[in-house]
């Protein structure tokens, strides 16, 4: 099964000059928790309801602090035509629940979410990503 016979197809896109009160009243309509960032037609972020606690309200950022400032940009990505068991276990080892989804033209095109692989496949594919992703230990464990 392809990555397109599971992803959601219609994501809304937030602006880098956006301010991340805006993302996450976006977040809040949509009950998503990310949004892909986008400027000048291109792909170049991803903000996470994480990200805006973290990299803003925890520095003391205000609503009015740009999207830009705090979305990650190292943006991890996966084509439509790839196979979801594939991407599923690249999404365990890079620790990524959600992965936008591009054609081979670099346009967004959809978001590929474990929920939406867990709901498609029913293999486990899913859970097997998610043990990668929930792994103990690291610089954000609450384990010890």
């Amino acid at each position: 099964m392809q990555v397109s016979d599971a992803m959601t197809r219609d994501v809304r896109v937030a602006n880098a000059g956006e301010t991340i009160a805006q993302a996450a009243q976006l977040m809040a309509k949509l009950d998503a928790g990310v949004l892909p960032v986008g400027e000048n037609n291109r792909l170049v972020g991803m903000i996470t309801d994480r990200d805006i606690a973290v990299r803003a309200v925890a520095h003391g950022k205000g609503p009015d602090t740009s999207v830009r400032e705090v979305m990650t940009k190292d943006v991890k990505y996966c084509f439509a035509d790839q196979e979801i068991e594939e991407v599923t276990r690249n999404m365990g080892d890079i620790q990524v629940r959600r992965l936008p989804v591009v054609d081979h033209n670099k346009q967004l095109v959809g978001i590929l979410s474990l929920g939406d692989v867990a709901v498609t496949t029913g293999d486990g594919a899913a859970g097997e990503a998610l043990c990668g992703i929930s792994r103990a230990g690291g610089a954000h464990s609450q384990t010890g």
